[in-house]
């Protein structure tokens, strides 16, 4: 059974950072795009980051480019999120999520990707 399992989100003051983690079981990424989405209250979910299998194409929202930066460590079948000088607006549940194209391109779209984790809230204060 494939899981994706989130951690590092929590409470912060805007202009602090977070590193999320998604670390994956039962089937290993090594060669599959992975992704991070978020959903804020009352919002869709909406794209956040994606990488290629080959961890050196990096995706962002037009949002959150130039404070979050995503990465991935092949070894431990993990993606993380770095997120630098959060702002309140970034306040949402975040997703990773799995694709299961092999060596596909990282997409930008919910609908399109095949494993999802059960979400971790973050939190920004004014």
């Amino acid at each position: 059974q494939v899981q994706l399992v989130e951690s590092g989100g929590g409470l912060v003051q805007a202009g602090g950072s977070l590193r999320l983690s998604c670390a994956a079981s039962g089937r290993t990424f090594l060669r599959y795009p992975m992704g991070w989405f978020r959903r804020a209250p009352g919002k869709e979910r909406e794209f956040v980051a994606a990488i290629s299998w080959t961890g050196k194409t990096p995706y962002y929202a037009d949002s959150v480019k130039g404070r979050f930066t995503i990465s991935r460590d092949y070894a431990a079948n993990t993606v993380y999120l770095q997120m630098n000088s959060l702002k309140p607006e970034d306040t949402a549940v975040y997703y990773c999520a799995g694709d299961n194209r092999y060596m596909g391109v990282p997409r930008t779209v919910a609908s399109e990707y095949d494993y999802w984790g059960q979400g971790t809230q973050v939190t920004v204060s004014s």
